[in-house]
């Protein structure tokens, strides 16, 4: 019995030890489970506080940046005057244009075709003479037939590039001849200062203004004036920054409890001082520019009006308030030391101005004498008729294009006649999301703008960080120039569309009589057109199917004519605007075009592509993948890549795209993709041409 029972205690026992160590264990691991959950959460509590400091230290940074960048704005805004003065005067000189232009570049017309050798023309097989005298006729033919078609490839290198050259040449001598009557233009101004003439030296003083490195571009600029020749006096008006120039916050603190920046408003007696400073800073800053300017001894004396473009606080319209009107001597002016004076003290004690007392409210003051007392000396600019956007002067209309752009809403000058960096008009548009900075190019043009110009004005966008490049000619575009600008920050104004915009937005411009432009035709001495105002278009695949590559010139979707259906046995429009030409690799087959040449009525060009049937019959289009078309200019500079669709299982001809003329004269290439199974006869008979 004893033992018995001794045996069930033990297992009992057991039991009882093995249930301990299962509590002792479990015990283990919820302590290990509540020790790693401890130890998560002060890593997500460290976290966050790490996260929120950061988001803190964010926030603080931010408004330190904006606080000192009211600072800087406050700094620069008291220094205007100190730092005006130590910008360079203006010269008579900068507005000339030196005598260079654009070296010749016959591009590949400048290399010679290649002749083939004949050592590379081996007889191939034959064990019999008669055989091997059949492989020497074979190889002696190819050679023969590669021979002559390399000699006729080489003639008409040589004939494209007399006339490339020819027409380069003309173009030469007009560039120059523009140059050099610019220059005159120049050279009479100048004669026209030294005799007291009034138009003259309004001209040249304005031009002054506009150009004036020392006046922030952010500031207005907008001038009229007139000479009193008797006098030697300029009097003239100068547009001044309003109110909102002066920075309203003064500081800006991140309120953390209330997660939220907080401006802190400047006192307005402080801001109210800081304005009357700048609008007097900025009347000596014109007096300054312009008898420093004045090289031909002109001036005697200025009557400078200062004026604000705002609503006016009395009547709520908008309107000119005069804030300050200043006679300056140049003897008096002379003995000032401007980098050293209190703005307001010089110029209300030491030239006897008037500054208005509370110019935050636009209080006017009386103007001594304005450009229209002069009399019979007023120079007024444009007048009754609209003026010739063709013959107008390139300066002037540089600030009619910078005059648009203000009209606009922008902010916008005029840059110095040298060292421009291609830039024409400083743009910026204060528009928060699609605003930015903006460089103008204008081009007073005749003829179509070169695809060269808007790649030079890409690449000047880029060097100057701008947000964007606007282009603006009296001429139009090409096809070239419309695929390079594509997908870039770029816009192209043409002719007809700036003078639109002048007269939607209160200017004046018409081009030539006012009716539409037909760019002038340059032609080669046998009378086609010439070489330098042309387009390639290189077509290339993959795939070893065999193509005619064609063209059809169209109004809508019916061709012109037979004659202009350009293909294997028409291998050029009867004027030679589209002609098929040798491809040149990577292209397979190629198309000359001269756009802007082709007959009036054509608003399109198609192009096609069909099986060769002689070199392949029996083949389709599935192997034609991979295609697309390269756009180059006269110099074989590729302009651009233009997608086309892909071949289909059945099909043997294809529509590629087309080029349509806009309203304004420009081209947009419209990608094709419709194909034909009944071949190029089927395709063709669908743009009227009939097949016999």
């Amino acid at each position: 019995m004893s033992r018995r029972s001794n045996g069930l205690v033990g297992v009992w026992a057991e039991a009882q030890r093995q249930q301990q160590r299962q509590r002792e264990a479990q015990a283990r691991y919820q302590l290990d489970q509540d020790r790693q959950q401890r130890a998560y959460q002060r890593e997500m509590a460290r976290g966050y506080r790490e996260q929120k400091a950061a988001y803190r230290e964010q926030r603080e940074a931010e408004a330190r940046r904006r606080t000192q960048e009211l600072d800087a704005r406050v700094a620069s805004l008291q220094g205007l005057l100190a730092t005006g003065c130590r910008a360079p005067a203006f010269r008579a000189d900068s507005l000339t244009r030196a005598a260079q232009i654009e070296a010749f570049a016959p591009g590949q017309l400048a290399h010679p075709i290649r002749m083939p050798d004949q050592n590379q023309y081996q007889p191939q097989g034959g064990w019999g003479a008669a055989r091997r005298a059949q492989a020497q006729a074979d190889a002696r033919a190819r050679f023969e037939r590669d021979w002559h078609a390399a000699q006729a490839a080489e003639t008409r290198r040589q004939q494209q590039l007399a006339a490339y050259q020819q027409q380069y040449q003309q173009w030469a001598d007009h560039q120059l001849g523009e140059i050099r009557r610019h220059n005159t233009g120049i050279d009479e101004m100048k004669a026209g200062l030294r005799n007291g003439d009034p138009e003259a030296t309004v001209e040249y003083f304005s031009a002054a203004l506009y150009a004036s490195t020392g006046w922030p571009e952010d500031l207005p600029r907008q001038v009229s004036a007139a000479y009193d020749r008797s006098a030697r006096q300029l009097v003239i008006n100068w547009e001044l920054p309003r109110y909102d120039v002066v920075p309203e916050a003064m500081s800006v603190r991140y309120m953390i409890n209330a997660d939220q920046e907080k401006e802190k408003p400047r006192p307005v007696t402080q801001r109210r001082a800081l304005y009357r400073d700048v609008l007097a800073q900025c009347l000596l800053l014109v007096l300054r520019d312009l008898f420093a300017a004045d090289e031909f001894g002109a001036l005697e004396s200025v009557a400078l009006n200062g004026f604000v473009d705002d609503h006016d606080p009395t009547t709520g319209r908008r309107a000119s308030m005069f804030l300050g009107t200043v006679m300056a001597p140049r003897s008096t002016f002379a003995e000032l030391h401007l980098e050293q004076v209190n703005a307001v003290t010089c110029l209300v004690d030491g030239l006897r101005a008037q500054l208005s007392s509370r110019p935050d409210q636009y209080a006017p003051v009386r103007p001594g004498r304005l450009p229209e007392d002069v009399g019979n000396g007023v120079v007024t600019h444009g007048g009754d008729e609209e003026p010739d956007l063709y013959e107008m002067d390139p300066i002037a209309f540089e600030a009619l294009v910078a005059d648009l752009f203000r009209a606009m809403g922008m902010q916008a000058v005029t840059t110095q006649r040298s060292n421009d960096g291609g830039v024409d008009v400083d743009a910026l548009d204060p528009a928060p999301i699609r605003g930015g900075k903006i460089v103008v190019q204008v081009k007073r043009y005749r003829n179509t703008v070169p695809p060269t110009a808007v790649r030079d004005l890409y690449g000047t966008v880029q060097d100057a960080g701008a947000n964007k490049g606007v282009l603006v000619t009296t001429s139009s575009f090409g096809p070239g120039s419309h695929t390079f600008a594509n997908g870039k920050p770029l816009e192209l104004v043409a002719g007809s569309e700036l003078v639109d915009l002048l007269h939607r937005h209160g200017l004046r411009g018409r081009l030539g009589s006012g009716e539409r432009q037909v760019p002038a035709q340059r032609t080669a001495p046998d009378g086609e057109p010439g070489t330098d105002d042309h387009n390639v278009l290189g077509m290339y695949w993959s795939g070893d199917v065999a193509l005619d590559v064609c063209a059809l010139v169209c109004h809508g979707s019916r061709v012109l004519d037979d004659d202009h259906f350009v293909f294997y046995n028409n291998p050029r429009t009867p004027d030679g605007t589209v002609r098929a030409l040798v491809p040149v690799a990577p292209d397979r087959a190629a198309i000359q075009v001269s756009f802007d040449a082709l007959p009036p009525r054509a608003d399109r060009l198609v192009v096609i592509a069909a099986i060769d049937p002689v070199a392949d019959s029996a083949a389709d289009l599935s192997r034609f993948t991979d295609a697309g078309i390269r756009l180059l200019d006269a110099e074989g500079t590729s302009l651009g890549q233009l997608d086309v669709s892909d071949g289909r299982s059945g099909e043997t001809a294809l529509v590629l795209g087309s080029f349509r003329r806009r309203a304004n004269g420009d081209w947009d290439f419209v990608t094709g993709g419709k194909g034909y199974e009944g071949g190029l006869e089927e395709l063709v008979q669908e743009y009227g041409i009939d097949v016999e």
